[in-house]
């Protein structure tokens, strides 16, 4: 059984908040396939209620978080004219260790970053 596993947050980086409320969805990648694994919601405090990808169901390779920030900007009146500047958010980034990654982005209105966290 794999030891690692996958979480993520979502910061408001220009409300200096927690982004409540953004739909991610988390993608295995093989090869030029792109397999769904599952949706979930930041909560009050911008993370998941659970890991995104629980320690039985990790395998290392290439994943892909969607972030739907474009929803979440709407949502919090930050969204500006269409089509927005960011309205999916994909975030690619391959897995090599059985080892815990945090996937963090951090959002505004005209920009994004991400970084391995911990």
């Amino acid at each position: 059984m794999a030891e690692g596993f996958l979480t993520t947050h979502v910061l408001d980086t220009a409300r200096g908040l927690p982004a409540k409320g953004v739909a991610i969805t988390l993608y295995r990648i093989e090869g030029k396939e792109r397999h769904e694994i599952c949706r979930v919601v930041t909560n009050d405090d911008g993370r998941t209620d659970s890991h995104i990808l629980p320690k039985e169901d990790f395998r290392t390779g290439t994943y892909e978080l969607v972030f739907e920030a474009g929803a979440y900007l709407r949502a919090t009146g930050q969204a500006g004219a269409e089509p927005l500047f960011l309205d999916e958010v994909p975030i690619r980034f391959g897995m090599s260790e059985d080892t815990h990654y945090h996937v963090p982005l951090l959002i505004s209105p005209f920009a994004f970053s991400t970084y391995w966290g911990s």
